[in-house]
């Protein structure tokens, strides 16, 4: 669904409800089931569905497309991450290699701690929870991580479904981390937490220089799509 706000279409139906398919559930229209923007089945799991019926049950005279995070997750998932799964996997995992935790500011000693703070938590719980370990860097230059650190995310994402991958590529691109985005998977850290830690640069560059409402703006709409991914999630953890 990509229609603009001058080419929405006006709502047709009255009732959206779900309906048990083969394999899972769909969202129903007046009785009729919906498909993707490709024109595929729409299927989900049944607390997926249930929300995806519940965005199409409030849209008012006009559908937004963008009031819609789960009904559009869906459809990218069946659309986009099923034909191309191996290159989803390795776009997510490749965060791994370049993980944004594990780039540290040479300075101010303020922004250091900051960062470990919030950073090193994260790093250590990973070390744990997937037996690897990760080679940290101060500014811009490329550290290598271990093979066995890259393999062993990439075994991890790989084995998302594709709705599951479709949030974790949210949460990952949105962050710039694959490990937040796992955090926030595993229940680690709450969506709010997740966020916050990955925007410790953004937020000290605005206490330095100020605030700009266009870049706001944008960090916004980049909080609320990483809340619908985290949703996503534990929808399917429902």
């Amino acid at each position: 669904m990509s229609w603009t706000p001058q080419a929405r279409p006006k709502r047709f139906y009255k009732l959206a409800e779900i309906r048990e398919v083969d394999g899972g559930w769909t969202v129903c229209l007046d009785g009729r089931p919906i498909r993707t923007p490709a024109k595929a089945a729409f299927k989900a799991p049944e607390a997926v569905a249930e929300a995806a019926a519940a965005e199409w049950a409030a849209q008012a005279e006009e559908i937004a497309p963008d009031a819609m995070p789960v009904t559009r997750a869906v459809n990218s998932a069946i659309d986009r991450v099923a034909p191309q799964r191996e290159l989803v996997i390795e776009d997510i995992a490749g965060y791994g290699g370049t993980d944004l935790l594990c780039y540290r500011a040479e300075a101010p000693t303020a922004l250091i701690a900051r960062q470990a703070d919030a950073w090193d938590p994260v790093i250590d719980w990973a070390c744990e929870r997937f037996d690897i370990r990760f080679v940290l860097a101060e500014g811009i230059m490329p550290a290598a991580q271990p093979p066995l650190t890259k393999a062993a995310l990439r075994a991890e994402v790989a084995a998302y479904s594709d709705l599951g991958l479709t949030a974790l590529s949210d949460l990952t691109a949105l962050s710039g981390s694959l490990l937040l985005a796992l955090t926030v998977s595993h229940g680690r850290l709450t969506p709010d937490a997740a966020w916050a830690a990955s925007r410790i640069d953004e937020e000290w560059q605005i206490e330095q220089w100020g605030r700009d409402e266009e870049a706001d703006a944008v960090a916004a709409r980049k909080q609320s799509d990483f809340f619908a991914a985290a949703r996503l999630l534990s929808l399917l953890e429902a």
